[in-house]
């Protein structure tokens, strides 16, 4: 397996270009990747990058596919230049900044486990359910969960490896580690507000940076929030580079 470092971007921002798109099943590596898995949350649907398209053309193709959900705009280093300021010239928000972290898995600092957690995989239908809604309120995803169980249970490209840590027989929080190109992501990283501040997020995370380790890749990487940032820096994540995502006027 080819070996990179975290400062070379492409390979992380394949893997979360598969990763989104996995969702409906679309293909990453196009010019302008569209995926549309009509969950109610600008993540779930929208456009990974433009690159050497007329941006006024990408706009109405991405506005025939997707029209009627809610969707987003990705623009990160393997954007075309000036994306980010066509867009806005053309009435789109910025609705959020998010790092782009990485790490190198060969080089981590032990955690300490929280006693009575358990991490255990989710695969089976009734534990997709029970994973989805354990994330779903953490991360702010609306709606039907019914179609995200759904759409989790049909992910379109394998190697999707999703961590629940369990305490007290409930699942209190998730970790979901992408495989499916040559870098480890990371994605769903939530615990319930009850369950905050016990180290379960980091130990969640840890494990996925494990298996990563384990199946012969070097680095991970992931997007984080801005509080989330601060907590991925101690396990030993730096950030390399940013996307936004934006939202154009119907």
């Amino acid at each position: 397996m080819t070996t990179y470092s975290i400062h070379e971007l492409e390979p992380q921002l394949a893997a979360n270009r598969t990763y989104w798109c996995g969702w409906a099943g679309a293909q990453p590596d196009t010019d302008l990747p569209i995926y549309r898995a009509d969950i109610p949350h600008p993540l779930f649907n929208g456009v990974m990058r433009v690159r050497g398209r007329q941006l006024d053309d990408a706009i109405t193709e991405a506005r025939k596919h997707l029209t009627g959900s809610v969707w987003g705009w990705w623009v990160g280093a393997d954007s075309d230049e000036g994306t980010a300021e066509g867009l806005l010239a053309r009435g789109a928000t910025q609705i959020s900044d998010m790092p782009v972290m990485a790490v190198d898995v060969t080089t981590l600092p032990e955690v300490e486990v929280p006693g009575d957690l358990r991490i255990q995989v989710a695969a089976t239908p009734a534990e997709m359910r029970e994973y989805v809604e354990a994330y779903a309120g953490p991360l702010g995803v609306p709606g039907d969960l019914g179609l995200v169980v759904d759409r989790e249970l049909s992910f379109a490209y394998p190697d999707v490896v999703r961590l629940a840590g369990i305490v007290d027989g409930r699942m209190v929080g998730t970790c979901t580690l992408s495989l499916g190109t040559d870098v480890g992501a990371l994605y769903c990283i939530a615990t319930q507000p009850d369950h905050r501040r016990k180290g379960i997020a980091t130990a969640l995370t840890r494990e996925a940076l494990r298996i990563t380790q384990e199946s012969g890749r070097r680095i991970a990487t992931l997007q984080a929030s801005s509080e989330g940032e601060p907590v991925y820096r101690q396990i030993g994540f730096e950030t390399v580079t940013r996307y936004r995502l934006y939202q154009l006027p119907e």
